[in-house]
């Protein structure tokens, strides 16, 4: 197979991409108009700030390079889904404590244009509190919820993290310690079976409050993220849930989480 018909092979299989390409520049027009192109209609794709924004200038000075990333994105016209502010993790040297960093954020958010999805993922992981996600929810952010090594499972924290109407969860796994193992993603090499059983849990709960949820893996949460993707929908029909995409009664469930 061509390079060039991965995407199309891809958007066979899977009504949605989590595009990691422009996390390092922004691509030019002509690329995400072939994106466009290339995927069937009610595609989604969801696509990384790049890092010049979230990592070298770290929110300063960076409106120009936001508002050129954004009117490229459009060309993918309503197939665009979610954009994914993935902060690095932030030393003493950049910010002193949380309360620095969000003196820098907030007035960044308030300048963002409320036509688009935004979700925002911290890697701090005690900046993370209810005040941080009533911040982004005042604001229909989606807070970013991670399967990593170091952070907390949702139903770990103390607070409500679903921040909006719909919200985005990454599998990453440990990268240092997979890699230990392979550097050859075409299959399972760690059991995530319980992991992956506990987030069908969780994303029954939020799908029954009415919650969109976008949800990616990364080939370095067990090996090969198809088949993340695909043991996910096996536990979710083994369960007895719905196929997935079949709309729930609208009747909001109760929060999870202590509002």
């Amino acid at each position: 197979m061509r390079p060039t018909d991965y995407l199309a092979f891809y958007a066979e299989r899977f009504p949605t991409v989590e595009v990691d390409s422009t996390f390092y520049a922004c691509p030019s027009v002509q690329t995400v108009s072939n994106w466009a192109a290339r995927t069937p209609e009610g595609f989604v794709f969801s696509v990384k700030i790049p890092q010049v924004i979230t990592h070298e200038k770290a929110l300063v000075n960076c409106y120009a390079d936001l508002a050129e990333f954004l009117k490229t994105m459009d060309f993918l016209g309503n197939k665009l889904g979610p954009i994914v502010f993935q902060f690095p993790f932030f030393n003493s040297s950049v910010f002193q404590d949380r309360h620095e960093f969000l003196d820098r954020l907030v007035p960044f958010l308030a300048k963002l244009p409320a036509s688009y999805k935004f979700a925002i993922e911290i890697r701090n992981r005690n900046w993370l509190d209810a005040e941080f996600a009533e911040l982004l929810r005042e604001r229909k952010i989606a807070l970013v919820l991670q399967d990593r090594s170091w952070m907390l499972h949702p139903t770990e924290l103390k607070f409500d993290p679903i921040t909006a109407d719909w919200t985005y969860i990454r599998w990453l796994g440990d990268r240092k310690a997979i890699e230990q193992q392979t550097m050859i993603w075409d299959k399972t090499v760690v059991d995530r079976s319980a992991e992956l059983s506990s987030w069908v849990d969780f994303c029954y709960q939020v799908i029954k409050r009415g919650v969109l949820i976008y949800a990616y893996a990364n080939n370095h949460y067990s090996g090969h993220a198809p088949a993340t993707v695909e043991q996910f929908r096996k536990l979710w029909l083994k369960k007895g849930f719905p196929e997935i995409g079949t709309p729930l009664p609208k009747n909001p469930a109760p929060s999870l989480f202590p509002l």
